[in-house]
């Protein structure tokens, strides 16, 4: 007995080269989707650390102005830096007269650099002012 097969009955078993690639091609978009998510979430995590720190400075530098207000008239205009978190900070205070006559507005902003180019936060408080 002869038995002849056809092409016709044999059954195709796996993918084919096309559906392989357009498998990898879909991972490979969602591979580069997941890492640009990651990186900026990195980012954005550095970002917001720095502008904690920052906002601690200047706090930290608010609370050491009205204390020393309290011992001598403030300056109008003062430069400094502060270490905190391994990292040396620069502030910068400026005293302004506001409409109300007893009162001075204190804003110190606080940079990365100490020309005060890289700015990251800054913060305004009243102080009242001392008739001595």
């Amino acid at each position: 007995m002869i038995c002849f097969t056809t092409n016709h009955q044999k059954h195709q078993h796996g993918f084919t080269l096309i559906e392989v690639m357009v498998a990898v091609a879909i991972f490979a978009i969602a591979g580069a989707a997941i890492l640009k998510a990651t990186t900026e979430h990195i980012r954005s995590l550095s970002t917001l650390e720095q502008i904690t720190m920052a906002t601690w400075v200047a706090n930290n530098r608010m609370t050491m102005t009205l204390i020393e207000a309290r011992l001598s008239a403030p300056k109008k205009e003062s430069k400094g830096e502060m270490e905190m978190a391994g990292r040396t900070w620069y502030w910068k205070q400026e005293l302004t007269d506001t409409q109300d006559p007893s009162l001075n507005q204190v804003t110190i902003v606080i940079a990365l650099d100490q020309d005060m180019n890289n700015e990251v936060a800054a913060v305004t408080s009243f102080l009242a002012k001392t008739s001595k």
